[in-house]
């Protein structure tokens, strides 16, 4: 068969930040009896007109609306669609509106079944992956990333899932109670292949799945004496020599969800956990101190939030000398806790915001309990602009606390460029063409 595989964008434009896709790879990986072509939305624009026996989404919620309307000029002329990812398995049959057929969860061995039945001209209309499957048959076709516009990165994955279950996520609920990781040798012989000279970038949504396994990726990761960043949880600071372990082993940035200064706000989003570390600045110190910069990111709505969280938030992430920074209005998905109970107490603006021709990227969502809705969403933007201001960037690269490091402090400007220019790009943009 033609396959054409399709990453939509939030919109018909491109992103700076875009990073390739592991899981088109995937796919592609999958499909080596066909012919596959891939176009990413983000990157580059879909060609008019394109012809095929079958075409595949992956689908977010922020996409969900661009993501219908490519299918739906598919469909109309004759061309099957299927769609997977996140959204899809939440709301099978809103997608299935736009789709033929969805294949929810993981997309091994459902995938495999899907094409032979599409071969056959008999598409089931629900294929359900396995998301307690072993990852010891991690496969990725990165020749269909090649000549597209990418973050100068190389990505890999080690595990799928997280031990945590916060109010406002929907991993725990997409991938089960149980995290999942690959063997660390067959990770090791992966990377070989790729670009030595690129920070690595874990896509994992927690790389700190459980001490035995991060023992295990970090045996693996040290003699490579390569560069690389991961998401994790805020809990790995409490083990000093953990963190000298990660620093030895080549990790010069970790993504880490401070999400609020509020303790009450914590225990909300059932993250009180996050506190076990001790005070954050220790923990921004700690990290620092061993050459590993950190990218921290904000959430703002809860019950207890109000103008002033916001503003005590930016003034910690600029005095800790936070390298890279996000401050995001609370964002209810589906499939979260957190989404439900705001539907449940009538406080959602738009229950299907995602599919609102009149939401803009930004907008409030909700109406939280002591902000307004409109000083929600114009506090984030605010902090966001202060934080990326030319003299913050400029204070951040050269007035750094980590050692010094011609490779890190050319990291940290590139991503602040970038996310400046994001910030600005996103705010205020519909969803879809």
């Amino acid at each position: 068969m033609n396959i054409i595989l399709i990453r939509p964008n939030m919109g018909d434009y491109r992103s700076a930040d875009a990073m390739p896709p592991l899981a088109m790879g995937i796919l592609a990986a999958r499909a080596s009896r066909h012919q596959v072509r891939f176009f990413d939305d983000k990157a580059e624009a879909i060609p008019p007109g394109l012809e095929a026996d079958l075409v595949a989404l992956s689908v977010e919620t922020f996409t969900a609306r661009r993501a219908y309307q490519i299918a739906d000029d598919f469909r109309r002329r004759g061309i099957p669609v299927v769609m997977g990812g996140y959204h899809p398995t939440f709301l099978p049959e809103e997608a299935l509106q736009h789709a033929d057929t969805i294949v929810t969860g993981d997309a091994e061995g459902a995938w495999e079944r899907l094409l032979e039945d599409a071969a056959k001209g008999r598409l089931q209309r629900i294929y359900r992956g396995d998301n307690q499957a072993r990852l010891d048959d991690i496969r990725i076709d990165r020749s269909i990333f090649a000549g597209k516009r990418y973050a100068p990165v190389e990505l890999a994955q080690y595990g799928r899932g997280c031990r945590f279950v916060c109010d406002f996520c929907s991993i725990h609920q997409f991938y089960g109670p149980r995290t999942r990781t690959r063997p660390a040798e067959q990770l090791r012989d992966e990377l070989a292949g790729l670009n030595s000279k690129r920070l690595l970038f874990f896509v994992d949504d927690n790389l700190f799945s459980s001490r035995p396994e991060l023992d295990a990726l970090l045996r693996v990761m040290t003699p490579l004496r390569r560069h690389w960043s991961c998401q994790i949880s805020i809990d790995v600071a409490r083990d000093s020599a953990l963190l000298d372990r990660l620093a030895a082993a080549g990790c010069r940035y970790v993504l880490i969800g401070f999400e609020s200064l509020e303790p009450a706000n914590l225990k909300q989003m059932r993250k009180p956990w996050n506190q076990v570390a001790g005070e954050y600045r220790r923990v921004v110190a700690a990290l620092h101190a061993r050459g590993i910069g950190i990218y921290g990111t904000f959430v703002f709505g809860y019950d207890h939030d109000t103008p002033d969280t916001i503003r005590r938030s930016l003034d910690f992430a600029l005095e800790s000398r936070l390298d890279i920074a996000n401050f995001n209005p609370l964002t209810p998905t589906p499939g979260s806790a957190l989404y439900d109970r705001l539907r449940d107490e009538g406080r959602l603006l738009s229950p299907q915001w995602w599919l609102d021709p009149d939401y803009r990227y930004g907008d409030p969502i909700f109406q939280p309990r002591q902000i307004s809705a409109g000083e929600l969403a114009e506090g984030c933007f605010e902090a966001k602009r202060a934080f990326y201001a030319w003299s913050s960037i400029v204070r951040r690269v050269f007035d750094n606390d980590t050692p010094f490091s011609w490779f890190s402090r050319s990291m940290t400007t590139v991503a602040n460029l970038i996310s400046r220019r994001e910030v600005y790009r996103k705010q205020g943009r519909s969803l879809g063409t």
